[in-house]
């Protein structure tokens, strides 16, 4: 064994209390599976393809029905032609209606991605009772 082969595997080892020698692969390789096994618990509470689909279907039939995403891009395109009249006249109230439409549509988007985890949340009995 060459010198610097052994440097290399001393700077790779631990030194525990009882002089036994544990090197930080079968360090790491323990650390893994402990996280793992306390994991566990968690994924149970997954939801299944079928219930995400089921809470999608729900929150778009209520957009639908109150026209939620037209009031939100066309709110926000609104506004940004406003502040876009406002600040450069007609070219800027066209820059920013296209601004603010971009931007309800980003905000949208998340609005209705809450939405059905909210409803995932709402539907799952174990998850009302361990939120965590």
């Amino acid at each position: 064994m060459s010198p610097a082969f052994a440097s290399d595997l001393e700077a790779l080892s631990l030194a525990p209390a009882g002089g036994e020698t544990m090197t930080k692969l079968k360090a790491i390789a323990a650390h893994t599976i402990f996280v793992t096994i306390l994991s566990q618990p968690v994924f149970s509470l997954a939801q299944t393809q079928q219930q995400h689909r089921e809470a999608q279907r729900e929150q778009d039939a209520h957009d639908k029905r109150h026209h939620n995403t037209a009031k939100v891009v066309g709110g926000s395109a609104a506004g940004g032609a406003v502040v876009g009249g406002l600040m450069g006249g007609g070219k800027g109230a066209l820059i920013g209606g296209a601004v603010g439409a971009g931007g309800g549509v980003a905000a949208d988007k998340i609005r209705k991605h809450n939405g059905v985890k909210k409803r995932e949340r709402e539907e799952n009995p174990r998850h009302r009772e361990n939120p965590y």
